[in-house]
């Protein structure tokens, strides 16, 4: 737990992204916490908002050509409601935090 706050604490400052996840376990290459991931684990994928495309630059090409028609896109709408009805919501740091000094 105190790598993974080590861990957490340094992605914060940094300014860049994308991040490796801090749970991550790099030699492995395995998630620790797979049953309990968190939502934004559970819902990656290629999502649509609308009109607009919530996927990096490299599917964002695939999709102008044409390749991805075929692609179910999922419904982020449909998952910012769902979450909306669960609380507030915090980023992992946010939350990690809040677990260490509970």
């Amino acid at each position: 737990l105190q790598q993974i706050g080590a861990e957490l604490a340094r992605l914060v400052r940094l300014p860049s992204r994308p991040l490796v996840c801090p749970l991550l376990d790099l030699a492995s290459g395995a998630c620790p916490v797979y049953a309990q991931r968190p939502v934004a684990c559970r819902t990656y994928g290629f999502y649509v908002q609308r009109d607009l495309g919530l996927y990096c630059g490299d599917i964002e090409s695939r999709v102008a050509n044409g390749s991805m028609a075929e692609v179910v896109w999922g419904n982020h709408d449909a998952i910012d409601q769902r979450l909306a009805g669960l609380g507030e919501s915090r980023s992992l740091a946010e939350w990690f935090q809040d677990w260490r000094h509970a």
